[in-house]
């Protein structure tokens, strides 16, 4: 388990390896993509919270999500402040990339075919993600 870290903008690649899976390193730190439909975050439909896999921040509630029929955990919206976003023109197109604001880590693509409120699908890589379930209330 990731545990926030002071400065993780600080931390060097070797150290950003040592703290990640291949998989997680390859999506946060090198801009790539897990294949669709291999994440269990895709199918993960209890109350809590989503946080980065670098560096715990929060990003999304469940209650954010739904299911968008592409094979990514998607939400409508985002924490405020969770994310910084760039325009990324890989692959002859062009979209809105972000990153965590937090360790820079990137997570995926935004785009304008969500559901209402927003319109919005924050199409995340799972593996960039960890969820944190939401704490049972006592003798509930």
């Amino acid at each position: 388990m990731t545990e926030p870290n002071p400065d993780p903008r600080r931390l060097t690649e070797a150290e950003w390896k040592a703290r990640l899976s291949p998989e997680a390193y390859a999506v946060l730190r090198k801009e790539g993509t897990e294949r669709a439909w291999t994440s269990p975050l895709y199918e993960e439909h209890r109350q809590g919270t989503f946080v980065c896999a670098g560096c715990g921040s929060p990003l999304f509630t469940s209650d954010m999500k739904f299911d968008s029929g592409t094979g990514w955990p998607s939400f409508f919206t985002t924490l405020p402040g969770a994310f910084e976003t760039k325009t990324d023109r890989k692959f002859f197109m062009t979209r809105t990339e972000y990153h965590c604001a937090r360790c820079g880590g990137h997570h995926g693509h935004v785009f304008d075919d969500g559901p209402a409120p927003t319109g919005q699908r924050w199409c995340n890589n799972g593996v960039a993600l960890r969820f944190v379930p939401a704490v049972e209330p006592a003798g509930g």
